[in-house]
């Protein structure tokens, strides 16, 4: 799990019912940042149980070769999947909420983008059984503008605002598949076939990974907002966002081929 405290320095700011987050990197604690943001990276394009396996059975260098070949690419998609992965991280480690899946693991070719949902994150109320989620969409920009934030917000406001049918069925399937968490898919189907998602069990979350400052944009895009559903405006600022991302993918390769 990625620790963002290890090097990167919070700044929170109450709106009502809404929040803002700005997680800043620092400069010198980058190299920290990088790796373990590439120790993470991994187990987002294939489960752990899979990867030792091809450790086990075909060694260092197959293994190696295994990871190299599900990651993007190219520069754009590192970067769009690099942001969804740290959203994914993020409600995990800080959010009261989490992401029962690793979305990308079921990507259609590494160098395309997935489509629906970035990411849901799920809270169980072990009470009542009855599910809270975290509707989020995930933005990665060198420049973050406000056009992006639109686009964020177009994508919360599908459905009505709620996580949408197809992204829980799919997620309620994976987890059916993984046999993991089957109380989660019974919360889930009850959801979707039985009790309903009322807008006071959602949250929404726009999540960004930017070179500039997301502060200002992601008050007003709150701000702006009409609607019934409480938000989340989280963004992480990183100095030097291209070679960052660059940085993190390489150092994923060069760990996965280390002796």
């Amino acid at each position: 799990m990625v620790q963002f405290n290890d090097w990167c320095d919070s700044a929170d700011t109450p709106l009502g019912n809404h929040h803002v987050r700005v997680m800043t990197g620092r400069p010198a604690d980058a190299a920290t940042g990088i790796q373990v943001t590439a120790t993470a990276v991994p187990a987002h394009y294939a489960a752990e149980e899979r990867i030792a396996a091809a450790l086990a059975r075909l060694g260092k260098a197959t293994a190696a070769q295994m990871i190299t070949d599900l990651l993007p690419q190219t520069p754009q998609i590192r970067s769009g999947d690099l942001g969804e992965i740290y959203a994914t991280e993020w409600i995990d480690a800080h959010s009261g909420y989490r992401a029962p899946i690793k979305r990308l693991r079921w990507k259609d070719h590494r160098n395309m983008a997935m489509r629906g949902d970035d990411v849901i994150g799920m809270s169980l109320d072990p009470a009542t059984q009855r599910l809270r989620f975290l509707k989020t969409e995930a933005k990665s920009r060198i420049d973050l503008r406000a056009q992006t934030l639109e686009e964020a917000r177009t994508g919360l406001d599908k459905d009505g605002g709620l996580p949408s049918s197809h992204a829980l069925s799919f997620i309620s399937a994976r987890l059916m598949e993984l046999g993991t968490d089957a109380p989660l898919v019974d919360a889930i189907d009850e959801a979707l076939y039985r009790n309903g998602i009322p807008p006071e069990r959602v949250k929404h979350l726009r999540f960004t990974f930017s070179r500039t400052s997301p502060h200002a944009l992601l008050t007003q895009a709150l701000q702006a907002y009409p609607g019934p559903i409480g938000q989340w405006g989280i963004g992480l600022h990183v100095n030097g966002h291209a070679a960052f991302v660059g940085a993190v993918y390489d150092r994923v390769i060069a760990d996965a081929n280390n002796p």
